[in-house]
């Protein structure tokens, strides 16, 4: 009679351990923990990047990028949800100490941000689904999507008990202002946010 083999008990990789993985072998896809559940979201394409240049510069013009704030493309937000959920903004205003604030797998505690934008991909479900409510729930004051599936900019506001209280929508040809909370009175152009889809 011959022995079985025996194998060791198999360990689960922890959420961040498995997206680490993930991050490793999709390379260039953002892969973020939303709600306990892994995504990863591909590579953008051009008109995604023209499109954050394009709102980045008013944030700019407005000092936004200084000694008070500082605007940040694909910075880690640790999200309260979940033991291991983060999620990374397409564009961020963050407080300048952002440094100090590090909660774990080089995200950072939400009290530092002050604004999020998420340029809309392929998933834009995500972004107006899923997201509106993490980033509600994380106290983020002001969440910026910009649809450019639907060619609209809506900008989300007053978070309160995992919803944002106040949902403004711009269409082409509008102009709106955002709040001064974010460390300066920002007016923008749909136009201008959404040329790179023309």
């Amino acid at each position: 009679m011959s022995a079985a083999a025996v194998e060791g008990p198999f360990e689960q990789p922890t959420p961040l351990e498995a997206a680490e993985l993930i991050s490793k072998q999709l390379v260039g896809h953002r892969v973020e923990i939303l709600g306990g559940q892994i995504t990863a979201t591909p590579p953008p394409d051009g008109q995604h990047g023209d499109t954050l240049t394009s709102v980045s510069v008013p944030f700019l013009v407005a000092g936004l990028h200084g000694e008070g704030t500082r605007v940040i493309q694909g910075i880690g937000l640790w999200l309260p949800d979940g033991p291991s959920d983060y999620a990374i903004p397409d564009l961020s205003i963050v407080d300048a100490d952002y440094a100090d604030h590090v909660v774990e797998h080089n995200c950072y505690d939400p009290v530092i941000f002050r604004l999020v934008l998420e340029v809309t991909s392929p998933n834009h479900l995500v972004d107006l689904k899923i997201k509106p409510t993490l980033y509600a729930e994380a106290g983020v004051p002001v969440y910026v999507i910009v649809d450019r599936k639907n060619l609209k900019v809506m900008v989300l506001t007053d978070p309160r008990d995992g919803d944002y209280r106040v949902h403004a929508v711009h269409h082409p040809g509008q102009s709106f202002t955002l709040p001064e909370s974010i460390g300066a009175a920002v007016t923008l152009s749909v136009d201008d946010v959404l040329i790179a889809k023309k």
